[in-house]
């Protein structure tokens, strides 16, 4: 065994069609595109949050005298 050739990959692929369809390999790659997409804009998304959050300064809570 040589391990994996062209033809043997081809021939996988042929099958892999045959089981699902054109179409839902095109959906499933269009998921799994906008997963990933939603994956990476997740990760952006954290790094400015948590440098806003070390630059804003903690506010002190108000106290209020009671009239008793």
């Amino acid at each position: 065994m040589e391990g994996l050739s062209i033809t043997k990959l081809l021939v996988i692929g042929a099958l892999i069609v045959l089981l699902f369809g054109t179409n839902k390999l095109r959906s499933l790659g269009g998921d799994l595109g906008a997963a990933i997409k939603g994956f990476k804009k997740a990760m952006n998304g954290d790094e400015p949050t948590a440098q806003k959050t070390q630059t804003e300064e903690p506010v002190a809570p108000q106290v209020t005298e009671r009239k008793d």
